[in-house]
């Protein structure tokens, strides 16, 4: 009997044991009023309101970013701090962007224990942070956030140090789980929605920026260049002597002195008229248009002649040029590379077998976003991924299930009765498009059709097409009308040349 006990008393701790590790270490539902348990920031700087409020669709509350363009900052304190060093720890909560996120965060900050009569209401964003984990966009930022603040044990001073290539942010807005697993190996796996987005570990300068263990050795900031280090690989010879007959002055091009007016030309007729066809428009108002000028067009006689007003003669290349003399390069007998600092021992550098993590005291929310509608629920901690993965199927895949579903038929029904969002895009960049100066005289017809398209949704690749046509045909014929005027030009430029006769008239077709 007495035998049995120790084996009773060993059973009975395995449970309690995984009774324990079946358990969150946090878990936040919002399910309760938040206000006495999470603390909203006093700070003059963070107007943003924090309300409990239903997720779109949903009887599930969370934590809501309830106004636009304003600093939000919130905590809740632990009651006790989370260690990060033993074991696994898995770092979980769900965010859904009802409005989107052109511009702002949504990321949750892992706060270290404080000094010493630290207040919850000075919260703010200079309050350190062990982990810094979650989605951020803005302008060409976009990625899931993971970054570590670890201590240099040789300074005394904390850095900063960020994941390379985090995943991007989900475009919609939809609910989605952000999931950090911190791992005994120093292996870190960030999730979204429960699948594996990105794999890094911790003491790897591949997967950080900056790395978590210093270099060895940098350069010493105390050494100097010597002053006759000399790093030209190549330099000018010094006994290279310009010749004589090298005249830096001649120009590049002269005149062709042989060269002659082409018979017929036409001194006294302009390159381009005003149009003949061309009449003053009806609604031309001469005191807010200013006076009417007719459009310019080529000259007619000029296309038979071989050219029209003054005539001048054409410029050829200079036999004589040869510019600017430079001695020529020959190898730097003194050249001794490219001067670099030696390396010195890193005063700063320390080995590392893994990190070296603050614990986690309190989870605070300190964002800046453009756009309100964040909704931010299922905040996890735990030490168990069957913890989390059982949290997700059961409070986020269900709602993400029906929103989806929603989203479906939304997409549906706007393909059936109206416009999609991406229409609606469509559609805005093809007004702008109207709007551009040069389709002006098309600008009515180009909005009667799109118009038509608003209408009639079916026909949006159609409508499309068509406006692209008429823009690229627009752009064509300005182009094409400049190219043909300077083609005309230059055909009245080889005419001048080939009356100017012999081989050195057809050497001056060519080069012009």
């Amino acid at each position: 009997m007495m035998g049995g006990r120790p084996l009773l008393l060993l059973l009975v701790s395995a449970l309690l044991v995984q009774i324990r590790a079946s358990d969150p270490l946090l878990y936040e539902s919002f399910d309760e009023d938040f206000e006495g348990r999470w603390v909203v920031s006093k700070k003059d700087e963070y107007q943003g309101v924090w309300k409990r409020a239903k997720s779109d669709g949903h009887e599930d509350y969370g934590l809501l970013v309830s106004e636009k363009a304003r600093k939000y900052a919130i905590i809740k304190e632990l009651d006790e701090p989370v260690t990060l060093k033993d074991g696994t720890v898995v770092l979980q909560f769900e965010v859904r962007l009802q409005n989107g996120l052109e511009c702002g965060g949504a990321y949750i900050k892992y706060i270290r224990p404080q000094e010493a009569g630290w207040d919850a209401k000075e919260f703010d964003n200079e309050t350190p942070y062990t982990i810094m984990f979650g989605p951020d966009k803005c302008g060409s930022t976009n990625k899931v956030h993971f970054i570590l603040k670890h201590k240099n044990p040789k300074t005394g001073k904390y850095v900063e140090h960020h994941l390379k290539f985090p995943p991007s942010v989900p475009y919609d807005k939809l609910s989605h789980v952000y999931t950090a697993i911190l791992k005994p190996d120093n292996e870190v796996r960030i999730l979204i929605d429960g699948e594996e987005k990105k794999k890094a570990n911790f003491l790897s300068a591949d997967d950080f920026e900056p790395a978590l263990i210093p270099p060895k050795t940098i350069p010493d900031p105390d050494d100097k260049k010597p002053e006759d280090w000399d790093e030209r690989a190549k330099i000018p010879d010094p006994n290279a002597v310009k010749p004589d007959d090298w005249d830096e002055d001649a120009p590049m091009e002269i005149e062709d002195v042989e060269a002659t007016k082409p018979e017929g030309w036409l001194d006294d007729e302009p390159e381009e008229i005003d149009d003949p066809e061309a009449s003053k428009p009806e609604d031309w108002d001469d005191e807010e248009d200013g006076e009417w000028e007719a459009p310019k067009i080529d000259n007619p006689k000029c296309e038979e002649a071989p050219g029209c007003g003054e005539w001048k003669r054409p410029m050829k290349q200079n036999p004589a040029y040869k510019g600017k003399w430079h001695a020529p390069l020959i190898d730097n007998p003194n050249y001794k590379g490219i001067w670099k600092p030696q390396e010195i021992p890193n005063p700063e550098y320390f080995e590392l077998d893994k990190p070296d993590f603050d614990p986690i005291a309190a989870i605070g929310i300190e964002i800046w976003t453009m756009q309100d509608g964040i909704l931010f629920d299922n905040i996890l901690i735990a030490d168990d991924e069957k913890v989390a993965t059982s949290i997700l199927e059961k409070t986020w895949k269900p709602k993400y299930e029906v929103e989806k579903e929603k989203e479906k038929a939304e997409e549906a029904a706007a393909a059936a009765d109206g416009l999609s969002e991406f229409q609606k895009k469509v559609f805005d960049i093809l007004y702008k498009i109207a709007d551009v100066p040069f389709l002006a005289p098309y600008k009515t017809k180009i909005i009667d059709v799109i118009e038509k398209g608003e209408k009639q949704p079916n026909i949006t690749i159609g409508i499309l097409v068509s406006v692209v046509v008429v823009f690229a045909t627009v752009l064509f014929r300005i182009l094409f009308g400049v190219a043909t005027r300077w083609r005309k030009r230059r055909t009245r430029k080889r005419r001048l040349q080939r009356h100017a006769g012999g081989p050195e008239g057809r050497h001056r077709e060519s080069y012009f």
